[in-house]
């Protein structure tokens, strides 16, 4: 029982951090301002690394199945270092979510409350996903090669990947299951119409953010399994970093297009640590160097998007 108290701290965490998020935060269809964006990004980050603390305490007395006999401050810095990771990586997905809002014409009033149901979902999912790979990893001999050149290829990719802001739709095959109309209906998810139920354009961009986010994940769950397998600190760091997707994205909606260097940085990350996990079984890369190269490619990138802005 003393080893399911950190997942009970953690969940009950998340649930506080979500009421907070849902009811204080927030009134219902309110739009936000930069301002209001940014203490909230603040906030959101600052609980994360809250939390480190309890990392800590947890390892220190051993109250978490600690499977790969981390230190606390082994344990505090893979958390950091997965938090980052992920972080980083959603750099992409926030670019999707913009685009998926425009083209299914989804309001700003309404897109607080639909990242939020997206944000419930993504908890389930990952979770499920985070067990599936480190099951994987652990019981087939050279997963973490699979795994590595899983990365390297959506690096190679996301780099000859076009920034185009194409239309984004449903995923193929579902409109067989839901009839879907584009209108918004006021807000609602599901409507009547003609007597027949009908899934708005709210419902169809839900399920677009699920159906992408579970495709991100593919990616940043792999990544992290660089740094660790230790299924808390991959699922905790994991869930604070999309805890602070919201935030992030109303915070730099109306920026996204300045940052156009942020690619590269992610690229260079994805391909360290691709590399980190193909080698992990004959090399080890320190756990405070993969930090410092993480927070150096996202600075680099952030710094020459600037000055690019600046200049034109």
């Amino acid at each position: 029982m003393a080893q399911m108290k950190p997942w009970i701290i953690l969940i009950s965490y998340v649930i506080i951090l979500l009421i907070i998020d849902f009811f204080i935060l927030h009134k219902k269809n309110q739009v936000n301002s930069i301002k209001k964006a940014f203490y909230e990004t603040i906030f959101f980050v600052s609980n994360a690394l809250i939390f480190t603390a309890l990392i800590y305490w947890f390892y220190d007395n051993n109250l978490v199945d600690n499977i790969t006999n981390l230190k606390p401050t082994q344990a505090v810095v893979k958390y950091l270092t997965g938090y980052l990771i992920e972080l980083s990586l959603s750099v992409d997905n926030l670019f999707v979510i913009a685009v998926i809002f425009t083209s299914f014409k989804i309001p700003i009033k309404y897109q607080h409350n639909l990242l939020f149901l997206g944000i419930l979902g993504a908890i389930v999912f990952r979770g499920i996903l985070i067990g599936i790979g480190i099951v994987l990893i652990n019981k087939i001999h050279g997963m973490s090669i699979v795994f590595g050149l899983l990365l390297l290829f959506t690096a190679l990719k996301m780099l000859k990947k076009e920034a185009e802001h194409k239309e984004i739709e449903q995923p193929k095959g579902i409109a067989k299951y839901f009839r879907f109309n584009k209108e918004l209906h006021g807000g609602k998810y599901i409507t009547k119409i003609n007597g027949k139920t009908v899934f708005t354009a709210l419902f169809g961009a839900l399920i677009t953010i699920e159906f992408t986010d579970l495709l991100f994940a593919l990616d940043s769950i792999p990544a992290i399994f660089a740094v660790t397998t230790d299924p808390f600190i991959v699922y905790s760091s994991n869930i604070f970093a999309i805890m602070g997707l919201r935030s992030l994205y109303f915070f730099l909606s109306n920026m996204l297009e300045k940052f156009t260097y942020l690619k590269y940085s992610v690229f260079s990350i994805l391909v360290f640590v691709s590399i980190k996990l193909m080698t992990a079984n004959w090399f080890d890369i320190p756990e405070w160097f993969s930090l410092l190269f993480i927070g150096i490619s996202l600075a680099i990138g952030v710094y020459i998007s600037t000055i690019k802005v600046e200049t034109d």
